[in-house]
């Protein structure tokens, strides 16, 4: 063997085919294992999404409900954090710039629900809340309604 720097020089060695098919078959096992786990990353986002926004909702009814005394009634809903309701229960207290700009749509494109008296939250007041991803009443899993109440 040839001297380079005086150091022996050393056979050079790669990888086989084997080794490189071994190498190949596990990324293609951990892919199998793996990908399916980040495609249902979208629906959970649009899960918090919708927590998020119902949070964001209760607030400003928080809002509402110190200036005015009580929560717009169901047929107010929701409008009356945006625009200045009219019915009963008169919002005497209204703030003229509103509670929300805007009222947001769900992550799947439907309107929150809203429900006073509620059935489902802790303490009864309201209930708000999103149908999911099927737009209907009921459903489990992404299907599931989402709301603010406890589970």
């Amino acid at each position: 063997m040839k001297l380079r720097n005086n150091r022996p020089a050393r056979p050079q060695r790669g990888f086989t085919l084997i080794e490189i098919m071994v190498v190949v078959v596990i990324i293609g096992v951990l892919g199998a294992i793996v990908v399916p786990q980040f495609m249902s990353r979208p629906d959970q986002a649009k899960v918090t999404a919708a927590r998020t926004d119902i949070q964001a909702i209760a607030t400003a009814l928080e809002m509402y409900r110190l200036d005015n005394f009580q929560y717009p009634s169901t047929q107010q809903g929701l409008e009356a954090l945006s625009k200045r309701p009219s019915g009963t229960p008169a919002a005497r207290n209204w703030n003229p710039q509103g509670y929300l700009k805007s009222l947001p749509v769900d992550p799947w494109g439907t309107p929150y629900q809203y429900l006073n008296p509620g059935h489902k939250a802790v303490d009864g007041s309201y209930d708000l809340y999103s149908l999911g991803a099927d737009g209907v009443s009921g459903g489990e899993g992404m299907a599931a309604d989402i709301g603010n109440w406890v589970e």
